[in-house]
C-alpha cells in the first residue's frame, strides 16, 4: 500500500524498516508504548518511551527508531491535519492547533489517555482497511473518519492546553505571541527569512522574540522558517513534476545548487535523491495493519 495521509499500525511488535531509519515525517504523530521500550531519534535528539507513555511528534520531524526492547507492543497513528483544516474553524482554533501541538519536536509522557489514544487509533484503522478492502469509502465513512481525526486533534489540544495553563498567565502571553509569529511564518517564508522582519512586524525586538520562540518551542525563528521551507520543498518534490530548478525559483534560491545543499543540510539527501527515495517508498512500503 502506498503512504496515504492516515499511518496506522496497531498492536504491533515491532516497527516497519521505513521508519528504523530516518523518516522526514510530515503527520501530526502518536505512538503509545503498550509495553517494553524503544529509543527513537527526532531532529537529532535521542528519546525512550517506556510501557505506559505516549510519543506525541510534531510535523516536519526527521524520525526513525534505533533500537527496541524485548516484548514490545505499540500502537501507531500518524495523520495529516490538512484533511480536516477545513473543519476545525477560523483562524483563531488553527492558531492553537499549531501552538498546542507543534511547538516542540516530541514529547514523551503519560497522559492517563493512552487508552482512549489507542481505541481512537483502532476506529481509523478499520475504515482504513474498509477502505482497502472496498477500493473507496462512501461519503459516511469518510466524514465519520475526519471526525475520528477531529476528536484525536482536539484530544491532543487538550492534553497541551492544560500544561500551558498550569505554566500561569506569562506563558499564555507568549504562547499568543508564538502564534502570531506561525501566522506570519506561513504568509512569508517563501520571500522573507529574516529574525528582524518577524520582529518589527510583531513590534518586538529580534532579539527578545529569539529569547521568547525558544522558550516556547525549543527552536529559533530561523529553525521555524527553515522547517516551513522543508514542508514546502518536500510538497512540491512530491506532489509535482516540477524540476529541482523550479522549485530553488519558487522558494527565492538563487539556484540550484543554493537549494540542494540547504535541503541536505536538513534532511540529509539531495532533492533528487529525496525525489527518488520518496517513489521508491511508495512503490514499495507496505503498512502494518
Amino acid at each position: 500500500m502506498k503512504i496515504t495521509d492516515n499511518i496506522i499500525i496497531y498492536e504491533a511488535h515491532e516497527f516497519p524498516q521505513l521508519l528504523m531509519q530516518p523518516f522526514y515525517s510530515d503527520y501530526v504523530g502518536i505512538v503509545i508504548c503498550h509495553q517494553g521500550m524503544f529509543r527513537f531519534c527526532v531532529d537529532g535528539t535521542s528519546f525512550v518511551a517506556s510501557e505506559g507513555e505516549t510519543v506525541f511528534l510534531s510535523k516536519g520531524v526527521m524520525f526513525h527508531v534505533q533500537e527496541t526492547g524485548k516484548n514490545l507492543k505499540y500502537t501507531l497513528l500518524f495523520y495529516r491535519a490538512e484533511q480536516i483544516r477545513h473543519m476545525l474553524g477560523n483562524t483563531v482554533v488553527t492558531m492553537r492547533l499549531y501552538a498546542t501541538i507543534y511547538p516542540k519536536p516530541c514529547h514523551v509522557r503519560t497522559t492517563g489517555y493512552e487508552d482512549m489514544l489507542t481505541s481512537y487509533a483502532l476506529m481509523v484503522r478499520k475504515l482504513e482497511l474498509e477502505k482497502e478492502k472496498s477500493g473507496e469509502l462512501d461519503a459516511y465513512c469518510v466524514h465519520e473518519q475526519k471526525l475520528l481525526l477531529m476528536a484525536v486533534t482536539y484530544r491532543l489540544c487538550s492534553i497541551f492546553s492544560a500544561s500551558f495553563k498550569a505554566a500561569g498567565k506569562e506563558m499564555e502571553r507568549k504562547i499568543a505571541i508564538f502564534e502570531s509569529l506561525v501566522l506570519l511564518i506561513e504568509k512569508n517564508y517563501m520571500r522573507e527569512r529574516s529574525v528582524a522582519f518577524y520582529a518589527d512586524e510583531l513590534c518586538l525586538t529580534p532579539k527578545y522574540l529569539s529569547v521568547l520562540v525558544k522558550s516556547v518551542c525549543g527552536q529559533t525563528v530561523q529553525q521555524l522558517l527553515f522547517k516551513a521551507m522543508i514542508r514546502r520543498s518536500i510538497y512540491l518534490m512530491k506532489n509535482t513534476t516540477k524540476t529541482i530548478q523550479q522549485i530553488a525559483n519558487e522558494l527565492s534560491f538563487p539556484n540550484a545548487s543554493a537549494f540542494g545543499t540547504f535541503f541536505k543540510k536538513h534532511t540529509g539527501l539531495s532533492p533528487k535523491h529525496y525525489r527518488n527515495w520518496e517513489e521508491g517508498m511508495n512503490r514499495d512500503f507496505i503498512l502494518y495493519l
